[in-house]
């Protein structure tokens, strides 16, 4: 739909939506599917020169959140080049982001040999540091191997993401992916009071909608720093609503793999069936209006009381169990205590039916 269209960098993508680089791209059978379930553009799991060796188990899934400790693909790069890229451009008909990681050294290695088959890169700085010389000298040495747009995957440990975005503009990048799994985290089995899911130290990286409040902060940090870097969103997208707050945030396009684990892989199919719902229902007619449209930001230090709307009210409770002033008591209906409420606004979130409202 013309409605869902999305350019950046000269690259024409049907819709927003995209995969992340994952185990749901780790071959081209799996690419497949994604470019069958509509994504606007596919990217791979990341290739690097050396294999990864992985703990068994290694993917964790609770309804909030991914932890993994599973790294980079288990196929080295002769098998991406030789097999799965050839059998899949066969068939491709949108933007291919190929993954590649991590060093510049590893960058003169694989930059030239993925090129023909990219029409953009992704570059991981996970494992790199957060020197912020380094990864401009990641970025210089990618930029000697090809013309073709380069977006570096920023971490949630990287301190300053400004000056980030900057550093690797200035290195010659078009954008950035953000942001990468948060960690490290741990998973205990208190049952039998051991680790499952980690690493040699016991860590794993966690993902999904559980991090989402951390990667919106950091897309709106890097287009308020640099308004015309590409931005890829990524980090806890599970919903069409989703998709349009990181938009709104600052975000070109958006990527989702974590969700797609927890609540199955047709999540793709379902978001692209509703967004143009979703647009509709929050009044934009297109995702370039959501682009262009200023994210408002009217912060005031003064609120009422809240408000009951009585005939919607289900006296659930909820609101007097989670008020933290102990404000809110049940007398006949939910009323506030307008001496010790601290208008919060915690209620308001809260009340399952709308119920309770803040002017």
């Amino acid at each position: 739909m013309s409605q869902l269209k999305t350019m950046f960098d000269q690259l024409v993508l049907a819709n927003p939506l995209m995969p992340a680089s994952g185990p749901l791209v780790g071959d081209d059978k799996k690419m497949q599917f994604l470019q069958d379930a509509g994504c606007g553009a596919i990217v791979t799991k990341t290739i690097s020169t050396q294999s990864p060796k992985i703990p068994k188990p290694c993917i964790y899934g609770d309804k909030q959140y991914v932890m993994n400790s599973e790294l980079w693909s288990e196929h080295d790069l002769d098998c991406w080049i030789h097999d799965f890229l050839p059998n899949y451009q066969k068939t491709n008909d949108r933007p291919l982001i190929i993954s590649a990681g991590y060093t510049k050294e590893d960058m003169e290695i694989l930059i030239p040999a993925l090129d023909p088959f990219a029409d953009a890169f992704e570059i991981s700085t996970h494992y790199v540091g957060t020197d912020l010389k380094v990864i401009a000298e990641t970025v210089t040495t990618i930029r000697r191997h090809t013309t073709k747009p380069v977006y570096m995957k920023i971490s949630p440990h990287i301190p300053d993401p400004g000056a980030f975005a900057k550093t690797i503009k200035a290195a010659g990048a078009n954008g950035i992916v953000a942001i990468n799994s948060l960690g490290p985290t741990l998973h205990i089995d208190l049952k039998d009071r051991a680790i499952r899911y980690g690493n040699d130290s016991g860590f794993v990286w966690m993902s999904g909608p559980a991090i989402k409040p951390v990667a919106l902060a950091t897309v709106r940090t890097l287009r308020q720093a640099e308004p015309d870097l590409t931005i890829i969103g990524v980090g806890g997208i599970a919903t069409a609503e989703d998709v349009l707050e990181f938009i709104l945030a600052g975000a070109d396009a958006v990527q989702m793999l974590s969700a797609a684990l927890i609540k199955g892989k047709d999540l793709y199919a379902k978001i692209l069936r509703d967004l143009p719902d979703a647009l509709k229902r929050y009044g934009f007619d297109s995702i370039e209006s959501v682009r262009k449209t200023t994210l408002k930001n009217d912060v005031v230090y003064q609120a009422s009381v809240p408000v009951l709307i009585e005939e919607k009210c289900i006296e659930c409770m909820l609101c007097e169990k989670v008020c933290p002033y102990f404000a809110i008591t049940f007398k006949d209906k939910i009323t506030f205590d307008e001496s010790v409420c601290f208008r919060c606004g915690l209620c308001v979130s809260k009340c399952p039916t709308q119920a309770i409202v803040m002017h």
